[in-house]
């Protein structure tokens, strides 16, 4: 069992989705949670209760527009006040499909600020800190989408490759930082493909309708353009993934980017 007591992980776009069910994993691993996300106050109070439920050693919520560095510097500012960043998850993305034609020059900064640049700001501030503890784990929320093109997705795809060659980058530059006994510091991507969340809803749902079936055969068919297993994941198995990546033993894996695709990348 991964034991992160006395661990501090920040991860962003934590209230919901993905980036929920990968603090869930950590807290359940006893790490104290840095909580961040846009939510109402509400929301921010249900993920508190249930991260401290599933074991978090202590839970606090850190605001921060990601598209401004300036209060990215504020909320790694406050975190490292509140103990520090021994495990951080850029988790948080946003995105707006369009031809690159019509692409709104506003949405293309937008994407790239908070799917990308708002990565290297985090990671700037963590790492060195890490190293000099000797021990920090890097988790990048990436896509399958970072390893492959898809039409009328130009930014998402753009900031989604850079953010694995980032993380590449990064690997190479703290590899040496620590050692097998501290648990060193390391940084990979996971890529998941479809998965369960709220932002694939309209897309099952008028898939649905226009084959006439129920959801399950919605999702299946949906997904067999793409996915072979036909299957979608679900947050929690990003989750126990990112879990396993933070985990002391997993000092040598470093530098990757770990497809949960359905084999959609193997064709």
């Amino acid at each position: 069992m991964t034991d992160l007591s006395g661990k501090t992980a920040l991860v962003t776009g934590s209230v919901q989705g993905i980036g929920f069910a990968i603090a869930e994993a950590l807290a359940g691993a006893g790490a104290r949670i840095a909580l961040h996300g846009i939510a109402t106050e509400a929301e921010i109070e249900q993920a508190s209760a249930a991260l401290q439920a599933a074991g978090a050693g202590d839970v606090r919520f850190f605001p921060g527009d990601l598209m401004q560095p300036e209060e990215i510097d504020a909320l790694m500012a406050a975190v490292a006040d509140w103990g520090g960043v021994d495990i951080l998850v850029n988790n948080a993305g946003i995105q707006h499909p369009a031809p690159i034609s019509d692409m709104p020059r506003a949405s293309w900064n937008a994407i790239i600020a908070v799917n990308l640049s708002a990565a290297f700001h985090t990671m700037q501030h963590a790492l060195p800190v890490m190293a000099e503890r000797g021990f920090g784990r890097v988790v990048n929320i990436a896509s399958v989408q970072g390893l492959i093109g898809s039409v009328h997705k130009a930014p998402y795809v753009a900031a989604k490759h850079g953010i694995i060659g980032l993380s590449k980058v990064a690997a190479l530059e703290y590899a040496t930082a620590g050692s097998k006994t501290s648990g060193g510091v390391t940084v990979n991507c996971i890529c998941p493909g479809w998965t369960e969340t709220a932002l694939i809803v309209p897309q099952i749902e008028a898939r649905a309708q226009i084959i006439g079936g129920d959801r399950d055969a919605a999702i299946a068919d949906l997904l067999a353009e793409k996915q072979p297993t036909r299957r979608t994941s679900d947050p929690s198995e990003i989750g126990r993934l990112a879990l396993w990546l933070c985990d002391p033993m997993a000092h040598n894996v470093t530098g990757t980017a770990i497809p949960v695709d359905g084999g959609w990348t193997a064709q």
